[in-house]
């Protein structure tokens, strides 16, 4: 750890925060990471296969993004989803089964990484093609409008999305239509391997927010508490106005876009850099310094979060195939006396 005599001072978001709600969230964002860890270890020995888009650096997002929501509000996601479905309270050992494309998976096992889906915990997929999702984030905040249920919609999205058409579709109906959705552009600040200043003329993302007719916000992440507050807001605008949001959070990932690549296009300097505010060290200082926990209590909660995510890996390997009728599931619908 760091010297508290020379480390940057914590955020106030976070330092203010009691030792419960950050141990918590702390908690769950080594789960996420530790979870993200093992999937990588696994793909090195085979038992996944396809893409794996890993969530490490930017756990803060999805953890409060929980803290923000109700009961009924949806998340709607980009394919590096696993971290939202996590915080959203799924079953590691489901959410591992389902990398290892096996039946036991939260859709089981013929999703995979890129497609996650939970109904019951909020998590409304996450998606493989690059912006196409925003339009089906529109679409269900308009049922929320139309039926007066009173949810939100919260879409997430890369800054490489942001140039893709039906991004502007759907962001452009949701003002149009004054609709209860949140975007959030996580602004990890590379489109795959290309920096966002060869991607994007102007770079601060929310600059288009007047242009859909909605509100604009953003921020670099320092911790949950963070974006619980500032999230919250635009939640509230959607769910008390009926007025979408355009947030942009700007994070950074540790790994490269895919265990494919090996991101040789960024240095070790800017890495560590990026380390020095990782919203995880940040909240684990804060338990540290002002909540008092010894060093020794943080190793045993990390040592039994392995031990959670290595037993959710055994599981994954020991459950079996998809019966070959899964592919149809969920994809035709049968009626009473059909053949």
């Amino acid at each position: 750890m760091d010297n508290p005599e020379t480390s940057a001072p914590l955020p106030e978001t976070l330092s203010s925060a009691s030792k419960d709600e950050t141990l918590a969230a702390f908690r769950e964002m080594l789960r996420i990471r530790r979870f993200e860890e093992t999937a990588a270890r696994a793909y090195t020995r085979g038992k996944i296969s396809g893409f794996l888009h890993l969530y490490i650096g930017q756990e803060a997002i999805a953890i409060g993004t929980n803290l923000a929501m109700k009961p009924g509000d949806r998340i709607v996601s980009t394919y590096r989803d696993h971290g939202f479905a996590l915080a959203q309270g799924c079953d590691p050992n489901a959410c591992m089964a389902e990398l290892f494309g096996k039946r036991d998976g939260l859709v089981g096992g013929v999703g995979g990484s890129m497609h996650f889906f939970d109904r019951e915990k909020g998590l409304w997929g996450g998606y493989a093609i690059v912006g196409n999702h925003i339009p089906v984030a529109a679409g269900h905040a308009f049922a929320s409008k139309y039926l007066g249920d009173g949810q939100v919609t919260i879409c997430f999205l890369g800054d490489g999305a942001v140039g893709i058409g039906p991004t502007h579709e759907g962001m452009t109906l949701a003002g149009l239509w004054g609709l209860p959705v949140v975007f959030v552009v996580e602004n990890n600040r590379y489109s795959m391997g290309t920096p966002l200043k060869r991607t994007l003329p102007v770079e601060d993302i929310t600059s288009r927010a007047p242009g859909y007719g909605m509100a604009g916000d953003r921020f670099e992440v320092s911790d949950p508490f963070q974006v619980r507050a500032r999230l919250g807001e635009a939640i509230d605008r959607a769910r008390s106005e009926s007025k979408p949001t355009l947030v942009e959070i700007l994070t950074y990932r540790f790994r490269g876009h895919s265990m494919s690549d090996p991101a040789k296009y960024r240095g070790k300097s800017e890495v560590e850099a990026f380390r020095a505010s990782d919203p995880m060290e940040l909240t684990r200082r804060a338990l540290i310094e002002v909540h008092a926990m010894s060093e020794d209590e943080l190793e045993a909660l990390d040592d039994e979060i392995i031990e959670e995510m290595d037993a959710a890996a055994s599981f994954a390997d020991e459950s079996p195939q998809p019966d070959p009728e899964h592919r149809f599931r969920n994809i035709i619908i049968e009626h009473e006396g059909q053949a």
